[in-house]
């Protein structure tokens, strides 16, 4: 009996104990649910935050699914990686692209040459460019994004093609420019060198926002490994970074008062992006901005007449095709004078708009452009003397088995000796029989097309040359020795800018009406306030760094201790349950 009221008194205990257990777990539950219910601030935030990682998942992986916060796998972050690469591949190509712009004319020219149709290939190659880049912008800004919320990255795989489709795309233009236009790489080098202390501070700029992401990725994997080897490459790369103006040297990094003279304009072919080419309205409109010096081509008709052309036949400058249909390939120096004054030689502008000037044109100098006709160099030299303009230009040998095949140049000096026009105005290029031509006009000022040699006999005064065949230090070694450089074709303000830094003493260019404005180089820097930029940039950079770390860290801990609390309520839960 004592027993049994024993078991009694016992069972009782424990039933009151597992309903006070109870009651006390039920109390801490409200009292949790009071908490989340008393910050409505941050139940927003998470759904907020639930809203958005599940639309940044539908762009990325085409699923709307919830799921748990989780580290990416490797093969996510592989994809993020690849992701990142190929941003910077296409930035770098568009990059190049908008480089190319400066010579992007003549580009036009070879291929109307190759295949007989004009387009401006640098709109084409711009916008392909852009797109491409902001296309893997946006994913990579997405995978980062998605990292930081600790989201996993499946990218889709219609991304994953486009992707390669990105770097088909920009291998083969860059493939092309290697085997077409390898000239244009040294523009690039140039480019670098021109802007290297802008695009270090930009690479600065990126490197330390990157630490958020990479910082995010450090508190939360457990992998040992890559706890270690990701912060070991990242201080490397900042460091390089943090260093790199030690080895930047660029031409206007110098004093206000060390600024060369500004390079004297020449007019190439004219003023060919407000008028036709190598025509009497070209040669006004570049007088008419302020231009001394005219540069042009020159050849030889079939009967003796020097005249005004660049290309080899007369498709692209002149209406040939509706003329002479049946000789739209021979050699221009293969027409007679009269058959070449029959030709017209601005409708052409009109209809190709070759630099986007239709827009700007009024009536008047639309009727002008479509007078135009093919110029004889009698004409030109005669207003040259006029308007005391000196001319420059490049003679063409005609073809073997044309009446001047071999005395071409002959021909030219005496046309331009029967002009009369001032010697010290002809400013004479062509290597061709250079020595018979200074005896015969020792007043004519002698344009080398070449750099000196060392063991040189001539004595050059002038050198005519492409700006990516002569570098900065070059440039300022043959202005000390007071050898004048000239460098073609220049039109961007940028590179105008660059070469003036550098101490040209005169350019040529198809946009003289633009480059007469520039009073200035676009940026010029004396090296202390470089200096100063440089460190300071290092210093924000660094601060940013570390508070990035300090604030993922945070974060991460926060998340923990939210996580913790989840799931001492899911316990709670299956416990009052």
């Amino acid at each position: 009996m004592i027993l049994g009221g024993c078991e009694a008194v016992y069972l009782q205990v424990n039933r009151n104990y597992v309903q006070y257990l109870l009651k006390v777990l039920a109390a801490a539950k409200k009292m949790i649910l009071c908490i989340h219910l008393q910050n409505p601030k941050k139940m927003s935030r998470n759904s907020c935050c639930l809203s958005c990682t599940s639309c940044l998942r539908c762009f990325y992986s085409c699923s709307c699914k919830k799921v748990k916060r989780e580290i990416p796998n490797t093969c996510g972050c592989v994809w993020m990686l690849l992701v990142l690469c190929v941003f910077l591949y296409t930035l770098i190509w568009l990059y190049v692209t908008l480089i190319l712009k400066n010579d992007i004319h003549n580009f036009n020219e070879e291929i109307f040459r190759l295949v007989g149709v004009w387009q401006d290939w640098s709109v084409i190659f711009i916008t392909v460019a852009a797109v491409l880049a902001s296309y893997s912008f946006v994913l990579l800004i997405l995978s980062l994004c998605l990292v930081v919320c600790s989201q996993p990255l499946s990218l889709h795989w219609l991304h994953k093609a486009i992707l390669c489709l990105c770097v088909v795309l920009v291998s083969l233009g860059i493939i092309g420019i290697d085997l077409r236009w390898k000239i244009e790489w040294k523009a690039v080098a140039i480019s670098l060198q021109a802007t290297s202390p802008f695009l270090h501070i930009g690479a600065v700029i990126g490197v330390s926002a990157l630490a958020w992401v990479l910082a995010g990725y450090f508190w939360q994997t457990k992998n040992k490994v890559l706890k270690c080897l990701l912060p070991m490459v990242y201080i490397i790369l900042v460091c390089a970074l943090f260093v790199s103006p030690l080895f930047i040297s660029s031409p206007c990094i110098m004093k206000v008062s060390e600024l060369p003279l500004k390079p004297r304009i020449i007019g190439h072919r004219g003023a060919p992006m407000l008028a036709p080419e190598n025509t009497m309205m070209s040669f006004d409109k570049m007088v008419n901005c302020g231009v001394k010096v005219f540069e042009t081509d020159v050849m030889v008709s079939w009967d003796g007449i020097p005249f005004l052309m660049h290309d080899e036949n007369l498709l692209r400058t002149t209406n040939v095709s509706q003329a002479f249909p049946s000789r739209l390939h021979q050699n221009c120096s293969n027409f007679t004078w009269s058959e070449l004054q029959s030709l017209n030689a601005g409708e052409w502008f009109l209809q190709r708009n070759p630099f986007g000037a239709d827009r700007s044109l009024t009536e008047t100098e639309r009727d002008e452009i479509l007078q135009q006709s093919i110029p004889s160099l009698e004409e030109v030299l005669t207003a040259c003397q006029d308007r005391n303009i000196s001319i420059m230009f490049d003679l063409r040998q005609p073809p073997a088995g044309h009446p001047y095949y071999k005395s071409f140049v002959n021909v030219t000096i005496n046309t331009i000796v029967n002009v009369s026009i001032r010697h010290d105005l002809i400013l004479w290029l062509p290597d061709d029989q250079r020595e018979e031509v200074i005896k015969a006009a020792p007043g004519f000022r002698q344009i080398y097309g070449r750099k000196r040699e060392k063991n040189d006999t001539v004595t050059l005064e002038a050198v005519n040359l492409s700006y990516t065949n002569i570098s900065v230090s070059d440039i300022r070694s043959y202005r000390q020795d007071n050898i004048s450089v000239n460098l073609f074709v220049v039109n961007k303000p940028w590179l105008f800018s660059h070469l003036w830094c550098a101490g040209a003493t005169s350019v040529t260019t198809n946009a003289c009406h633009l480059l007469k404005d520039v009073k200035q180089p676009i940026w010029l820097l004396d090296s202390d306030s470089y200096l100063i930029i440089w460190i300071v940039a290092d210093v924000i950079a660094l601060i940013h760094i570390i508070w990035a770390f300090l604030v993922q860290r945070a974060c991460f801990t926060k998340r923990e201790e939210e996580e913790s609390e989840a799931v001492l309520l899911m316990k709670i839960e299956n416990l009052a349950a």
